[in-house]
């Protein structure tokens, strides 16, 4: 497995890193992507992040692939992981990246996890849940989900059981990226802001509660 190619934002020296992948269908460099990293480098971390094989060939080829297969991506964030160095690191990013970063968080011993919009199932599949590793999961992990993600909502994620290791911070109104609707009052960008601020929270002291 190659080495993913790294993108970094915040201070070189800052006392912790943050790794973030990308969802399913856009890039490193996606306005999600680029919003968190920046958020949360200018809040003191350094964040890198990183594009999976099959988004490096599409920017090559400037063709649509569908994602690599799980042991690919795994295989990835673990060349990453080994690049950086697990000792106090924070690993995670957007739904797809977020949940292959939480398969491989025990074994590598990371310091901590963020998921930003969990899928805990495909859209419409309530009942085929990504959620069997969550019950036992050891690693401190903090889950930013919007209330009416349509790929696990507040209501839904209530009847799960997950580790004693997993907090959630919902964001109002949020959909899977966690956009809420005109009439709630609230923006896109307040949406994100706030979860930046919950995961540099979460990433200070990732493993004490509140």
């Amino acid at each position: 497995m190659a080495k993913p190619e790294l993108v970094f934002d915040g201070p070189s020296d800052a006392a912790r890193t943050i790794v973030l992948a990308h969802g399913a269908g856009q890039a490193m460099d996606s306005p999600f992507m680029t919003a968190i990293a920046e958020g949360l480098a200018g809040k003191g971390f350094r964040v890198a992040r990183f594009d999976f094989p099959y988004m490096t060939e599409m920017r090559k080829s400037g063709k649509r692939r569908p994602p690599d297969r799980a042991p690919v991506l795994a295989a990835t964030w673990r060349a990453a992981i080994d690049e950086i160095g697990a000792d106090g690191l924070i690993i995670g990013g957007k739904s797809m990246g977020g949940r292959i970063a939480s398969l491989i968080a025990d074994e590598a011993r990371v310091a901590g996890l963020v998921c930003l919009g969990y899928p805990f199932h495909p859209t419409g599949r309530p009942e085929k849940l990504r959620v069997a590793h969550l019950e036992s999961l050891r690693t401190p992990t903090l889950i930013c989900q919007g209330t009416r993600d349509a790929l696990g909502s507040v209501g839904e994620v209530a009847g799960y059981d997950l580790a004693p290791s997993i907090r959630f911070h919902w964001l109002d109104d949020g959909d899977h990226s966690f956009k809420p609707r005109k009439a709630s009052g609230r923006t896109e960008r307040q949406n994100r802001d706030e979860a930046a601020e919950a995961v540099a929270k979460f990433a200070r002291f990732p493993g004490v509660d509140g």
